[in-house]
């Protein structure tokens, strides 16, 4: 992976562990199904206006926006509304990148290396260690309904990576599309079909304030920015090589928690977010130097063999190489 890709990781590293706040102000004024169907309801009317749907599979499509959008935030908004903390919900949920991994070398063929596997095992040491000094705090169901969260997200990433979008921005865009008629059905048969509309209705007051700016924060960084830069760097590199990076979401989340809400994070804490950091680091290895070269231009791609028959039959092709360089289909196989 390129510098400047792993800056952009990291980018949205910051903008996920920060959005947990956000989701919590949220949270703490509208219903969860409610609050989610709100969050996507907000980008997908003026995508269908504007936006132009991306050149890539629906079903595609659909794995995208039914893992990320719906399975993940149902799920997490579920155990954060019965009392999952803000801090410890970040660190269960990235239980996505070792799903991830996993289900990537299973379903679609992507090798992992010994060294993604030492790093992921070390990373997942750390999150032991954070977890189990957190876990007094949280009762069973929150922390398994954010395990589910995770899974769901893990399925969402696949679904980026098979549709291997021309526009990583547009697939993200058109992703929003997905849940808000689910959520909204959702949240009309739990919660009640005006409990919803009438928190809202409510929010614009001082009281009201924080919801709305965490709404607009999720909105508008969590969702297009971050999930648009995940993406692109879904699309370019292996799943397995992307993913650990968000082992690095609950370290900034435990931060912020700690200095907004007051989330004072223990010794064991600190030492289990070091050892998640070095761990997500020696999962996520630099590529070969013409693969890092071609990437760098925008004029090659990697391949994995996909265990779906004819996944990549519609999938459009990569970008034309600039004028002058060879193209070259380099397909990186680890052992």
């Amino acid at each position: 992976m390129t510098t400047r890709d792993r800056l952009l990781a990291l980018t949205v590293v910051l903008l996920w562990g920060v959005n947990f706040l956000a989701l919590r102000a949220g949270l703490d004024r509208f219903p969860p199904f409610f609050f989610a169907a709100l969050r996507f309801l907000l980008i997908a009317i003026p995508v269908v206006v504007f936006v132009p749907r991306p050149n890539v599979p629906v079903r595609w499509l659909l794995l995208y926006g039914v893992g990320f959008g719906i399975a993940q935030f149902a799920f997490l908004f579920m155990a954060m509304q019965t009392g999952m903390p803000t801090g410890l919900a970040s660190l269960v949920l990235q239980s996505s990148a070792p799903f991830t991994v996993v289900l990537g070398a299973v379903l679609l063929g992507e090798g992992v290396t010994r060294r993604q596997l030492a790093g992921l095992a070390v990373a997942v040491l750390g999150m032991v260690a954070i977890g189990w000094d957190r876990a007094q705090h949280a009762t069973l169901l929150p922390v398994v309904l954010t395990l589910l969260a995770g899974l769901g997200w893990a399925f969402g990433n696949l679904g980026s990576r098979l549709a291997k979008p021309p526009n990583a921005l547009h697939l993200t865009l058109w992703m929003t599309v997905v849940p808000p008629i689910p959520f909204l059905v959702i949240s009309a048969t739990v919660e009640g079909p005006t409990a919803g509309w009438s928190a809202l209705a409510d929010s614009f007051n001082m009281d009201g304030l924080p919801a709305l700016v965490g709404l607009t924060y999720v909105v508008l960084l969590g969702t297009i920015a971050g999930s648009g830069i995940w993406t692109a760097l879904m699309s370019r590199y292996p799943a397995g090589m992307v993913a650990p990076f968000s082992l690095l979401v609950p370290v900034v989340g435990i931060a912020v928690s700690w200095l907004v809400l007051g989330e004072q994070p223990s010794v064991l804490s600190i030492v289990g977010g070091v050892i998640v950091i070095l761990g997500a680091t020696a999962a996520s290895p630099p590529v070969a130097p013409n693969v890092e070269r071609c990437a760098k231009l925008g004029a090659c791609s990697t391949t994995t063999p996909s265990a779906f028959p004819h996944a990549d039959d519609s999938l459009s092709e990569p970008p034309l190489p600039p004028p002058g360089l060879r193209r070259r289909r380099v397909a990186v196989r680890v052992r």
